[in-house]
């Protein structure tokens, strides 16, 4: 067919625009056939700045479903960013109808765990995987799936580049055999993490986390909120140039602070390691030089496993609330419950510094200050220093809830409160009708206040991590052959054949349009036999079709 094609060209002296037209044809056809072929794999995400959970939740918003549904492409990735402390992995077939009807059940506990409305978030990622797609078979094979559905549970890091083997005893990936049910699978979820999640778990809408003090999971979602606030404090510093000579001492300090008592302990590390290099990357100059900017962007104050934009308790129902603020709030009553009496005053400068230089919230910030120059004594014991804060912050959330009702422009679901509430802290309150949005009708047992702050931001806000493989950054290969993307739920016409399928109809197509112009009279067009004069020169002798004026 081609061949026949381009000898009508020769003999014809076919002009090049049918040419292109042809051309144009056969790459349009071949580009739509990728697309469609394409859209059976689920959109890949991007593994950057942003923590890829986001990326999961607007790949949902055109779906209800809560479990993650992973395949071969991305199965590393999600799991390796997720800030979950487990994972549960559901190895399905879509053409199983025991699968079909579990899947109600499983979503009812996803529901729980995953999404922007989670009750629970950041203790499990619930996700799916479809053994009957061919681009799953070599991920189904590593995990020894042998019958549908079958749950796998473990740490996600575990997961990551890994495999199970029902044989192994010492693998920390376990198989959850009694999981029929949403009933029976949340009972197998508290007895193995000693938790006492329930279907009808309602979110509990507050400023501050809601933690109990014997869940891990829990603590693990505080120390990443706090290990977030802290690098982001940290971008914010080097993204607006603020380390200055007057500013130095101050942020010198603070992380003279953190380095002793942040709660997290890759924190502290990499605090450590800024402070150590210190002098050999900043500058006592009021402009840094570019090399010394780009110095401090090498260190990692936490670590570079830090999720980065995906707050869990401070995550607020609406984009601009919450989230930092929030965060830094909870890191700055986590390091006032940690130091020591002989240290309180210290600490009490170092914070009131670090806000006064470093809070780029100008009238914020100002209010804070003011805060700080009321204090007329030095603090010589902590508890006065936690009681404070704490009061402090009460201030300050009782000025913003006047504002945010004024200008509507706080969070519905987050509304400011006087902390904590009684649901909280029953006992740190004296009247026991008082209104709790009013801090001054309250009369608080401050023994019991100091005891609750202690116990919420020190011993409950504990340095738990989950071990995390050291793996490499690269993003997942997509590029997969047509074979693997063939799903059983769409027809993918192979490649050659939709080429060849394009090449006869645009070729016949070509034809009957040179037939056409040709009957009619119609000379090629003097622009275009000009541009392609040299090329026809050295197929043909007779030179160019006849010109008209």
């Amino acid at each position: 067919m081609l061949r026949l094609f381009f000898v009508s060209i020769r003999r014809n002296k076919f002009h090049m625009s049918s040419v292109v037209f042809v051309i144009v044809c056969i790459l349009t056809v071949y580009v739509s056939n990728i697309e469609a072929s394409s859209s059976v794999i689920s959109t890949p995400f991007s593994v950057g700045s942003r923590s890829i959970l986001r990326s999961i939740d607007r790949d949902r918003a055109d779906k209800p479903d809560y479990a993650v549904e992973l395949n071969a492409t991305d199965f590393d990735a999600v799991l390796k960013e997720t800030p979950a402390t487990y994972a549960i992995v559901e190895f399905f077939a879509h053409w199983c109808p025991a699968c079909r009807n579990y899947k109600p059940q499983y979503e009812k506990v996803a529901k729980l765990f995953n999404g922007a409305d989670a009750v629970h978030p950041g203790i499990i990622l619930m996700t799916r995987v479809d053994c009957a797609l061919k681009i799953n078979t070599n991920l189904c094979d590593k995990f020894s799936v042998g019958h549908y559905p079958m749950l796998l549970w473990g740490p996600p890091s575990k997961f990551v580049s890994g495999s199970w083997d029902p044989k192994q005893d010492k693998s920390e990936i376990c198989s959850i055999d009694d999981g029929r049910t949403a009933d029976r699978l949340l009972n197998w979820i508290n007895k193995k993490i000693n938790s006492s999640y329930a279907l009808d778990d309602k979110k509990y809408e507050h400023e501050h986390f809601h933690t109990n003090a014997s869940d891990p999971g829990q603590i693990v979602r505080a120390i990443y909120d706090v290990e977030e606030a802290t690098s982001t404090a940290f971008d914010i510093i080097l993204d607006h140039k603020m380390i200055k000579s007057e500013t130095r001492a101050s942020l010198v300090k603070f992380f003279q602070l953190l380095v002793v008592h942040h709660p997290s302990k890759r924190c502290r590390k990499g605090t450590a390691k800024i402070l150590v290099d210190f002098d050999d990357v900043s500058t006592n100059k009021e402009s840094p030089i570019v090399g010394e900017k780009v110095a401090l962007r090498n260190y990692e104050i936490c670590g570079k496993d830090v999720p980065r934009g995906y707050w869990m308790f401070c995550r607020g129902s609406k984009n601009e609330t919450r989230g930092f603020s929030c965060g830094l709030w909870v890191l700055l009553h986590s390091l006032s419950v940690r130091v020591d009496d002989g240290e309180s005053h210290m600490a009490f400068t170092t914070i009131c510094d670090f806000i006064h230089n470093f809070f780029i919230c100008e009238e914020c910030r100002q209010h804070f200050y003011e805060m700080c120059s009321s204090v007329s004594k030095p603090f010589k014991k902590a508890r006065d220093f936690v009681l404070w804060l704490w009061d402090a912050h009460n201030k300050v959330n009782k000025r913003l809830m006047k504002e945010e009702a004024s200008a509507e422009t706080g969070d519905p679901k987050f509304p400011k409160i006087i902390w904590p509430p009684r649901q909280l802290c029953l006992s740190c309150y004296l009247n026991k009708n008082s209104k709790d949005n009013d801090n001054t009708q309250i009369r608080w047992d401050h023994d019991e206040v100091y005891r609750f702050l202690i116990r919420y931001y020190g011993e409950t806000l504990t340095t738990l991590y989950k071990d995390k493989e050291l793996l490499t950054d690269r993003r997942p290969d997509v590029m997969l052959s047509e074979d693997l993307i063939a799903s059983s739920h769409a027809v993918v016409v192979p490649v050659g054949a939709a080429l060849a399928i394009a090449v006869a109809s645009c070729a016949f197509g070509a034809l009957a349009c040179y037939w056409r112009r040709g009957k009619a009279g119609t000379d090629v067009g003097k622009g275009f036999i000009h541009e392609y004069r040299l090329e026809f020169t050295k197929q043909e002798n007779s030179g160019l079709v006849s010109e008209t004026g």
